[in-house]
């Protein structure tokens, strides 16, 4: 999942950028709101976290514009404002969630999951489809019962697939939301992790739909 951090200090941008990767996210992270408008505009972004103490317009008010200009993109305000009057603000604003600095990379982590299964409209935290489930926060994945060792590329790959099993997903859609800024792509990237899935759940679990992208075998 690719994520899009606006955050202005450098020590815990980095920090939360390390910490979420290690959780299965892609992180892109910029400083300000001027440079996180054009982002958006042009990367395929599944949630928005975002501090409000920023140089030149603050996160507030470019959070407000997002909203006015109709975006639906999940934000997760981070920020060390505390008082109530300024959560309340930031919720009002159109924020989902407010969190307080210092806080903990895992709830942060969590919290990102439990908004996106929000967005998907999906209650429970793991993805089943045909005898095979996957975890997001403990990065698991059993089929039929029996673990299945996967690369982190391969999992969320997977991930990506399962939030909508009916859908195909072109290469150029899979590579957007699995590689961030200044990433190397490999030509054949998604080819390679998609034939290490199909060694390793079965030939015919991932399907492709040529000349269009990939999908997971529908359900009988």
């Amino acid at each position: 999942m690719r994520l899009l951090l606006v955050e202005d200090d450098a020590m815990i941008g980095e920090a939360i950028r390390a910490g979420l990767k290690r959780d299965g996210f892609t992180v892109d992270w910029v400083r300000t709101a001027a440079a996180a408008a054009p982002a958006l505009a042009t990367e395929p972004y599944e949630l928005l976290l975002l501090d409000l103490g920023l140089p030149g317009s603050d996160g507030l008010s470019f959070l407000k514009s997002l909203r006015a200009r109709g975006t639906p993109l999940p934000v997760l305000i981070i920020t060390a404002r505390d008082a109530v009057a300024d959560r309340v603000a930031g919720l009002d604003a159109g924020a989902d969630d407010y969190l307080v600095k210092p806080f903990d990379l895992e709830e942060l982590a969590a919290r990102i999951r439990a908004l996106l299964r929000r967005k998907a409209g999906r209650p429970a935290p793991h993805l089943e489809h045909l005898g095979l489930m996957l975890d997001p926060a403990t990065h698991r994945v059993t089929r039929d019962g029996a673990e299945v060792a996967l690369s982190p590329r391969e999992f969320a790959l997977l991930e990506l697939l399962l939030e909508r099993p009916g859908a195909i997903l072109s290469r150029a859609q899979l590579e957007e939301r699995l590689y961030g800024f200044g990433e190397e792509i490999e030509s054949n990237a998604i080819e390679v992790h998609v034939h290490g899935l199909r060694r390793k759940l079965g030939a015919d679990y991932i399907l492709t739909v040529r000349g269009v992208g990939y999908r997971v075998r529908p359900a009988p």
